[in-house]
């Protein structure tokens, strides 16, 4: 059904991105290889449709966020995005900024976004913390997809986005 429903979205609805495995869609209730091949079919069937085609890559285990990252990389994603783990937690910005950098170099010529979703991972380090030097860290940084009520982190992080290039994906289900 994938066929239809990105013919869907872009004639009926003029969708031209999407994100895929992510929380809405229960990426993570999949397996590392059901994940793959709805990465695949989204791929597949938004060539030449789709403008860009994020994958969710994170999962419990860093392994498998890491597998996930190779293979969307080699199958052409425009993007992909990983949450902070969410058992064994990190606590501050750097901790976090290691875990992501782990990610993204699994797929080094790929743009990176961090999902930050904190109802779901209970990681609560301000974005707008973690944005301060994060390039240097992991270059193909380009934005985070902030699903959170906290607005004035989310303004805070648009102010910042004067002096850089980063693009901010809203979306809070309430």
């Amino acid at each position: 059904v994938i066929c239809q429903y990105v013919d869907y979205l872009v004639s009926k609805q003029n969708v031209k991105n999407v994100f895929v495995n992510g929380t809405t869609g229960e990426g993570l209730s999949l397996n590392v290889q059901e994940r793959k091949q709805l990465a695949e079919e989204w791929l597949c069937q938004g060539k030449d449709k789709l403008d860009h085609v994020i994958i969710h890559v994170g999962a419990l285990s860093l392994a498998e966020s890491q597998e996930l990252a190779r293979h969307a990389a080699a199958v052409g994603a425009t993007g992909i995005a990983v949450l902070a783990p969410f058992f064994f937690k990190p606590t501050n910005k750097d901790e976090l900024i290691a875990f992501l950098q782990k990610v993204a170099s699994e797929a080094p010529a790929v743009p990176f976004y961090y999902y930050h979703i904190p109802p779901l991972t209970a990681v609560k380090i301000r974005v707008e913390e973690l944005l301060d030097g994060i390039t240097e860290q992991i270059p193909t940084f380009r934005g985070v997809k902030f699903s959170d009520t906290d607005l004035l982190d989310l303004a805070q992080c648009i102010n910042k986005n004067e002096r850089e290039q980063f693009t901010f994906l809203y979306g809070v289900d309430e």
